[in-house]
């Protein structure tokens, strides 16, 4: 059956002398393979429409018993050349695409293509300086349509309120899933975000909040919060390259001492 719907290009990678195999981020499908034939023929229909991040209508022949689709054609509507103008943007949108391609599931999820549509215009548009930020939002947002959403106001196992009581921080447990309260933290808790780094992080999980403000240091502590937290919830035991290039800025060359 040929299936028409918006999507996203998320990976793709050589097949054959001649063709692709595409991973595509899907509104109506979910998260879809398929074979793109003869798209590096010199005369391809494709063109140069299948570039990763590249958001368009997918014309795909779709069987549901099938892990392999075939795709009939890629029509761009959106490029966002502005990604590929800062390392920071491209870094972050990279990071969230891995999100979608390991955690969304093969079956229609509307409201986590939609969000991963914003996460992409929000980079695109953002400053330099602030990238760093929205990245850190959209990952957590993005992970929370996914159903891993973080407790951030009461305690993820015992449901006391912690909002509001971190004068002297809040303790945060990956594993369990958000902030724990002093009681269940104990006196070595998992993680322990002071006052300002807690309140950063509610900010960053309100999208219609402003960005805060990050200094390099903060900025590197919310990127290692938000890499652990999709790393164990993706139970990913090995390493997530993209994740990995955008947590580390492994683009910036560290300053001599």
């Amino acid at each position: 059956m040929l299936v028409s719907t918006p999507a996203i290009v998320l990976q793709t990678f050589r097949y054959s002398e001649t063709s692709k195999i595409v991973r595509l981020a899907t509104r109506d499908l979910g998260v879809q393979s398929a074979i793109a034939k003869g798209v590096l023929r010199p005369r391809s229909p494709f063109g140069a429409a299948l570039e990763t991040l590249s958001e368009g209508v997918a014309q795909l022949y779709h069987k549901e018993t099938r892990e392999l689709q075939t795709l009939a054609a890629f029509d761009v509507t959106e490029l966002r050349r502005e990604l590929a103008r800062d390392l920071g943007r491209f870094a972050g949108a990279a990071a969230l695409a891995e999100v979608m391609l390991k955690m969304a599931p093969a079956a229609p999820l509307p409201v986590a293509y939609d969000t991963f549509i914003r996460a992409l215009d929000a980079l695109a548009t953002a400053e330099p300086r602030d990238a760093d930020a929205v990245a850190v939002r959209w990952l957590w947002l993005l992970v929370g349509v996914l159903g891993f959403a973080p407790e951030l106001d009461a305690c993820v196992r015992d449901g006391t309120p912690v909002a509001g009581n971190g004068g002297g921080g809040v303790a945060f447990s990956t594993a369990d899933g958000g902030v724990l309260c002093a009681a269940c933290a104990g006196p070595r808790p998992p993680t322990r975000l002071p006052p300002h780094a807690y309140r950063d992080l509610l900010v960053l999980n309100d999208a219609g909040a402003d960005v805060p403000a990050l200094d390099d240091a903060h900025a590197a502590a919310h990127r290692r919060l938000v890499a652990r937290f999709v790393r164990h919830h993706m139970d990913e035991s090995g390493a997530l390259s993209a994740m990995d290039f955008w947590e580390r800025r492994a683009w910036v060359t560290p300053a001599a001492s």
